[in-house]
């Protein structure tokens, strides 16, 4: 189905403005003044689902795809599930400026996941 299919009732034939019900017998084109019988749209959803695709297609926005990069070592925390001290890391921001980034680390010896704040 194509993005704007099933909703072009909403719109103007002629301008592409959208349409408001003016009064219970007519909708009304707010620029160019077209007037279309309620009838017309009437029993119609005029609601839709937005999928995250259609957002990033509306915004321009692309997808950039996260490249796997060599992580850091470290052997100053030991892993609480094994015992191990070698760990590889790396760190977000996940709150504001003003806040410190979070550090996620992976022991290399069982793969147990934590963080640090």
């Amino acid at each position: 189905m194509a993005y704007s299919e099933g909703r072009d009732f909403m719109f103007c034939d002629l301008c592409g403005t959208m349409r408001t019900l003016s009064s219970t017998k007519h909708a009304q084109c707010p620029l160019c003044k077209r007037k279309i019988s309620a009838k017309e749209i009437s029993g119609r959803q005029i609601s839709y689902t937005a999928t995250a695709e259609d957002i990033r297609r509306e915004l321009g926005i692309s997808i950039i795809r996260e490249e796997k990069v060599q992580l850091q070592k470290t052997d100053a925390k030991t892993c609480e599930k094994c015992g191990h001290n070698e760990h590889t890391y790396y760190s977000r921001q996940m709150r504001s400026a003003d806040e410190g980034a979070t550090t996620f680390y992976v022991c290399t010896n069982c793969q147990h996941q934590f963080t640090e704040n």
